[in-house]
């Protein structure tokens, strides 16, 4: 398109303009929505994000409580570690214990 004084077009041709340019943008957009959603797309198959998984406990006290060994430590480890324990005491996995099990039952 060849470049044109603004200050030299009447109003007509400065709407035309101004026309031709919204319709660009609009390509323009849906263009890179689609390269957006193609990305967006590409980045769930490569890795699901973590964030607000629930995770199953590895860690049980005697009392029963639970700690999944994410975040903060709750207090009845704390305490247990001041105590002299280990946190290898604690642990305990879930998943192991039905993996036996399915593999026992076939």
């Amino acid at each position: 398109m060849a470049k044109a004084s603004l200050s030299r077009m009447n109003v007509e041709a400065l709407m035309s303009l101004r026309d031709q340019i919204d319709k660009r943008l609009l390509e323009r957009r849906a263009e890179l929505e689609k390269e957006l959603a193609a990305l967006t797309g590409q980045a769930k198959l490569k890795g699901k994000s973590l964030k607000g998984r629930k995770v199953p406990p590895k860690y049980r006290s005697r009392s029963g409580e639970t700690w999944a060994g994410r975040g903060v430590r709750p207090k009845w480890l704390v305490e247990a570690l001041k105590k002299g324990k280990k946190i290898e005491e604690f642990f305990f996995d879930k998943s192991t214990r039905k993996r036996r099990r399915r593999r026992a039952k076939r």
